[in-house]
């Protein structure tokens, strides 16, 4: 027995040598192999063009668009472009005219917006405005540092306080979609038709939430407005920088609609499903008579010397209409062209009705 253990540890070594000589030999093979056909050089990357060669971020859900082909309203009032709010006609002045003196004496500089609060608003108001405020901070500021994004949810939450604009985080962002004029840009340029990144969208909701619960950046103040470095929109000259914040400046209203007795306007809920509003549908406007009667096909006139046949003439007899007429040699009985009558017998008459 001790033989025969003593044999079988040698096949088995002798097997482990040989499995190992022949690894050895095809690495060694291999080795020559990649040595024989390596080059010195590196062949060159091809040079990045079109949409790789451009700056793209997370959450830059569309190719970048050019200016010129960015969504308008005919007042300007929309965002001329990606990073930029659009804006709105200010309402008349709800005060005198020294009280508004007094107002803007008193917010002189910065002065931070009061913490946001949706107590009076439902669960599903909440989520509706989480969603909504998410998506603003994700398409406008997903490379901006956490700052940054925070700066821009603050400018949104500013404007539903605001008496400017609409009383819902949802009304805000989505603004002007109804009409293809969005007060930004990433609502009516198709930018949502692409799936979010996921970590993006996580961080855009963290800074969402944080300022739903009440969190203040207070460094750009009251502000209504931002744009990028890229882009001076129509609105830059008639409003006062806040800040600068990442890419970023930060913009108020001049006068009193830039203070803190400005932004009276009380957040209830009532927000609006997420997404862009349904697009509003013009009523078909009515011609003028003038109009109508100059497309309106002109009557036909009969060629000159044709036959004309008078109504008298043409107008058949309508009181024997539909009735039977008799033909030559028929029989006298009329008859009526009908199949026969069912031949059905008595006891099967009743057949498929219910038994009670």
């Amino acid at each position: 027995m001790r033989t025969v253990r003593t044999m079988t540890r040698v096949w088995a070594a002798l097997v482990a040598l040989g499995l190992a000589l022949i690894v050895a030999l095809a690495a060694q093979s291999a080795w020559r192999a990649i040595a024989a056909h390596r080059s010195d050089g590196v062949p060159p990357l091809p040079a990045p063009a079109g949409y790789e060669a451009e700056d793209h971020f997370p959450g830059a859900a569309l190719l970048y668009t050019d200016i010129a082909f960015a969504p308008q309203s005919a007042d300007g009032s929309a965002a001329p472009a990606q990073g930029v709010t659009g804006t709105t006609a200010l309402p008349a002045l709800p005060v005198s005219a020294a009280m508004a003196s007094a107002a803007m004496q008193a917010d002189a500089g910065v002065v931070a917006a009061a913490p946001f609060a949706t107590k009076v608003a439902s669960s599903l108001d909440r989520a509706r405005a989480l969603e909504c405020l998410t998506a603003a901070i994700y398409y406008e500021a997903a490379s901006e540092p956490d700052a940054g994004q925070s700066a821009v949810a603050q400018v949104i939450l500013n404007r539903v306080r605001h008496p400017a604009f609409p009383a819902t985080v949802c009304g805000v962002v989505y603004q002007g979609s109804e009409r293809s004029g969005c007060q930004f840009s990433f609502a009516c340029d198709g930018a949502m038709a692409r799936v979010p990144a996921r970590a993006a969208w996580a961080r855009a909701a963290r800074h969402a939430a944080m300022a739903l619960a009440g969190y203040v950046y207070a460094p750009v103040g009251l502000a209504t407005h931002y744009h990028t470095y890229a882009v001076t929109p129509a609105w830059n000259r008639s409003l006062v920088m806040t800040d600068v914040v990442g890419a970023h400046l930060f913009h108020r209203w001049k006068g009193f609609w830039g203070t803190r007795a400005a932004f009276r306007q009380v957040y209830c809920g009532g927000e609006p499903l997420p997404g862009p509003h349904t697009p509003l549908i013009q009523p078909p406007v009515a011609l003028a008579p003038n109009v109508i009667a100059a497309v309106a096909p002109m009557p036909v006139a009969p060629p000159a010397g044709a036959p004309v046949t008078s109504a008298a003439q043409v107008r058949p007899a309508y009181a024997d209409s539909g009735s039977y007429v008799a033909q030559p040699g028929a029989a006298t009985q009329q008859q009526d062209n009908l199949p026969p009558a069912a031949t059905v017998l008595d006891k099967y008459k009743d057949s498929g009705k219910p038994l009670f």
